[in-house]
């Protein structure tokens, strides 16, 4: 990277930027104007929407940091079903959905997406007002909600400890007085169903809302191998959530929401570049031929290839006004996640590497929260509690002379037995045979398996304040910081059998606690502040400038070792990752256009990358100094009542610096992050009178070139991907009931959701297609 060509592109494109911004801000205002009015006094705008991400009501506009905030309302409308069909939509966010249990979040280039209960996000993920960042608990489904916040940047005094480097903030829809609601239907290609809806009933003093969504879908991989019942890729998923509203005076306003979230997925499409299937040569568009293995139900714990997940979550929060100036609020969730998913690791008709990960967690969250407003000071401070328990195994199975034949094929230019290929032309397994050949026929198959397993027990204690000074209308200054305390606790457990052809460990590497559990903790502290600073130049535009730490935690990396022919503890600490984030930028919303621009940097140490090694395990490692350098706007507007425009691009030039002291990672872009992505489109909704209207929304999506790994190489990453999606149809009787079609992926692309995986340790890259053209229709009436 290089810092100087980085800074004239940005400023070119910013400079670009500011004026068209400005001017469309200036024509929507009146010329003499005083930057005076405060928030409530300025002008609606049917673009305008009000966010929490600083614990009280505000408009977007007057929020001091980048947020990129969407309404339920435009989530529908748009088409998308899940949060990585929304990441596009958002420049500087992309969520990468390899599967439910492992989604990757990247928010300004940098990835959240580790499964090893050892490691802390980099991404807080807050579901009504709770911490549920840890990667294998955190998916969930986006029906019925009231608004998503993508807040950008370090944000410990609002979101916690873990989003250094920003926050998603997902709020489902509360209940409200009265009886309403809607029932879903629909259909689409790949078999695709959906059936989902709410009831809504209640008074002014107590409400309830019950709502839900069934997803169900024929995968769009073909598996040729006959041992599957599910083709690659199918879904089944399902999530049910009931709130309850308790409103006893004009004070007090009490939330009660409880969520069940069920995955039966499927198999994840991890497809080799090398070897061929009974269809023909490896193509990672192509049919698969992923037959898992006839010992995978005793090892890994189903024949079957796929995911089986549930999760469940309780949130509490209660907020009293007990003064004119003074609220009250805490905030109290518990979520437990239990998911196995069983994984062909190689791609291939052979029972080489096959896998399952096993994680299950519980998590706790207490907070306590005083706020302060008043004309002049805005303040708030108060007290965090949280507590997770989990682990990650992940067991192996193999059948002994496959393995040994196939991974001297490929990672070594002399084969165990010379002339006999890991996978035939046509598909078969000539390495089956090997088992017999070298036992001279005494067995015809071994079967091998072994277990390795990370726990984490940790804890955080954190006090937090944010103090806002406004000296004239025209001005706020905004100081916080949270002080933290954090208790880590790991652990490590192994149960490795020694191979009947080898005599010791069939994969180089690991290393057998015999059912011994190692443990390691470590306490440790951080002050993460933060400042920020708005000048309104008129009702309508607003400045900003922000800065902020960011940190990802500590890992008290916890493995296994040989000394003196004895295993042992491996104990290796990573030290925390900082960050410090600086950025300044505008915002404008008036009647008929809004929008925003903003200018970031981004200095990194002790930058955290993940590493898988040669065991099939992985590990965390310190590629040292890091940076990110970027630019993201957006704009809206509304020409007509009828017709609205939208647009956003993002750019970033970062990564790990280029110095000798960085290793092998000098240089490299950080994992999944695109240097270019841009969104556009319209909306009409158009009446045609008698109670009907027509609408539609057609937009387009880019994201230039990621790789998917570090170190980067060519063949692990995805070139730039272009994607035309649409939702289009009508609604009649007065919005009662309405009939729609969509499509995603309109052109049929083809590219790659991810490469490289658990097989590239093993020598054998694999890669995940990602979703091709999906259509269907939907009818919805509301009552």
């Amino acid at each position: 990277m290089s810092p100087s060509r980085s800074v004239i592109r940005l400023l070119a494109l910013s400079s670009a930027l500011v004026p068209v911004a400005t001017l469309q801000a200036q024509s929507a205002a009146q010329p003499d104007q005083q930057a005076e009015p405060t928030p409530q006094e300025s002008p609606s705008s049917a673009n305008e929407i009000i966010v929490t991400a600083q614990k009280i009501e505000q408009r977007a506009a007057d929020v001091p940091i980048t947020i990129s905030a969407l309404r339920g309302e435009r989530i529908e409308e748009l088409g998308v079903t899940d949060l990585d069909e929304l990441s596009n939509y958002v420049p500087g966010l992309n969520i990468q959905e390899q599967s439910a249990n492992n989604p990757g979040v990247v928010i300004r280039g940098v990835t959240s997406d580790s499964g090893s209960s050892q490691q802390g996000p980099r991404v807080t993920l807050y579901y009504n007002g709770v911490d549920i960042s840890r990667s294998r608990g955190s998916y969930q489904a986006i029906y019925d909600l009231d608004r998503v916040e993508v807040i950008k940047g370090p944000q410990a005094t609002l979101f916690g400890t873990a989003s250094a480097v920003g926050a998603i903030s997902l709020v489902s829809a509360r209940p409200r007085p009265g009886f309403s609601g809607e029932i879903a239907g629909g259909y689409g290609n790949y078999d695709a169903t959906l059936l989902s809806g709410y009831v809504n009933a209640g008074s002014d003093v107590l409400a309830g809302r019950v709502a839900f969504e069934w997803r169900t879908r024929d995968g769009y991989v073909e598996n040729l191998a006959a041992s599957q019942e599910e083709e690659l890729y199918a879904q089944d998923n399902l999530g049910v959530r009931a709130s309850l509203r308790f409103i006893p005076s004009d004070r007090l306003t009490v939330d009660l929401i409880g969520t069940f979230d069920r995955q039966r997925n499927g198999g994840t499409p991890f497809i080799s570049g090398r070897f061929p299937t009974a269809n023909g040569p490896a193509d990672p568009f192509g049919d698969a031929q992923l037959g898992g293995s006839p010992y995978s139900e005793a090892a890994l714990g189903d024949a079957q290839l796929g995911l089986n997940r549930e999760v469940y979550d309780a949130n509490l929060t209660a907020e009293y006004e007990f003064g004119d100036s003074w609220t009250f609020t805490t905030v109290n969730g518990y979520r437990e996640f239990d998911s196995a998913e069983v994984f062909d690791a190689d791609g291939s008709p052979a029972p080489f590497l096959e896998f399952a990960e096993i994680a299950e967690g519980r998590q706790f969250s207490h907070e306590g929260r005083f706020s302060y407003v008043d004309p002049m000071w805005r303040a708030a401070f108060g007290w965090n509690f949280f507590t997770e328990k989990g682990n990650q195994t992940v067991p192996f199975s193999t059948e002994e002379g496959t393995f040994l034949q196939c991974l001297t094929t490929v990672a070594t230019p002399n084969p165990l037995i010379a002339g006999i290929p890991c996978v035939g032309a046509d598909g078969s397994v000539p390495a089956s045979r090997v088992t017999a050949i070298l036992t001279r026929g005494a067995a015809t198959a071994i079967p091998y398996s072994s277990v390795f397993e990370n726990r984490g027990d940790n804890q955080s204690y954190s006090t937090f304040a944010d103090v806002t000074f406004i000296p004239v209308p025209a001005l706020e200054l905004t100081a916080g910081a949270r002080l933290l305390i954090e208790q880590r606790k790991s652990g490590y457990v192994t149960n490795v059998p020694n191979s009947v052809l080898t005599g010791a460990p069939l994969i180089p590497g690991q290393l057998n606690t015999g059912g011994r559990v190692f443990e390691a903790d470590a306490s440790y502290s951080a002050v993460l502040p933060r400042f920020n600073a708005l000048y309104r130049l008129t009702p309508d535009l607003n400045v900003f400038a922000t800065v902020s730490k960011g940190r990802r935690s500590p890992v008290v990396q916890l493995s296994a070792r040989r000394a003196g022919g004895a295993v042992v503890p491996n104990l290796q600490p990573v030290p925390e990752e900082t960050v410090w984030n600086y950025e300044g930028g505008l915002k404008f919303a008036s009647g008929v256009v809004s929008g925003s621009l903003g200018v970031y940097y981004q200095e990194y140490e002790g930058f955290q990358v993940t590493i898988t090694q040669p065991d099939g395990t992985s590990v965390t490692r310190s590629a040292g100094s890091a940076s990110n350098l970027g630019v993201e706007a957006e704009l809206a507007v509304n020409p007509t009542d009828w017709l609205s425009l939208f647009g956003n691009v993002g750019y970033i030039d970062g990564g790990i610096d280029d110095k000798p002291e960085n290793g092998v990672f000098a240089g490299d872009r950080f994992r999944l992050q695109p240097e270019w992505q841009a969104a556009g489109g319209f909306t009409v909704d158009y009446p045609l009178g008698n109670g009907m209207r027509v609408f539609a929304t057609p937009s387009i999506t880019y994201r230039s070139r990621i790789f998917f790994e570090v170190p980067n190489r060519p063949l692990i990453s995805q070139e730039g991907v272009t994607l035309v999606n649409a939702r289009a149809g009508v609604s009649f009787g007065d919005d009662r009931f309405e009939i729609a079609g969509f499509i995603r992926n309109a052109t049929d692309e083809d590219y790659l959701l991810d490469a490289g995986n658990t097989g590239g340790a093993f020598g054998i890259p694999t890669f995940i297609p990602a979703e091709p053209r999906l259509y269907g229709v939907s009818a919805k009436a509301r009552f």
